[in-house]
């Protein structure tokens, strides 16, 4: 049973097409990329192989017009990633319809808190 002290979250994914789609995993990956400037270590804060992490940043910047992330190879300076202006723009985009759809669902998320039982189901 959920905590009835915790607020309700949203989980918004947007689906363009059968491959194309962006969600929270998605907008959490481009944020940690742009605060850690790798890709490697954004999955490894997210518990996602590197992998993962690099095929979800091809499936991003395949998406769009420009790529959303830039990275650069490893080697004796480094390597490194950075979320480009375009990357930005998206995550800001997304960032903001998550925050419009909190706004406009919350009358309808109280109407529907309010008709959830109030303890644990008794047998």
């Amino acid at each position: 049973m959920s905590d009835p002290a915790a607020p309700p979250r949203y989980r918004i994914r947007i689906v363009f097409g059968p491959e194309e789609m962006i969600g929270p995993g998605k907008a959490e990956l481009l944020e940690r990329i742009a605060n850690t400037g790798s890709i490697a270590a954004a999955g490894r804060e997210m518990g996602m192989s590197y992998k993962r992490a690099w095929q979800l940043v091809e499936t991003l910047n395949a998406m769009f017009r420009e790529p959303l992330v830039r990275s650069s190879r490893g080697g004796a300076r480094g390597g490194g990633a950075v979320v480009t202006e375009a990357g930005q723009a998206v995550l800001a985009e997304y960032r903001a319809l998550e925050t419009r759809a909190e706004s406009a669902g919350a009358p309808h998320v109280r109407r529907l808190q309010a008709m959830m039982r109030e303890g644990p189901e008794e047998t």
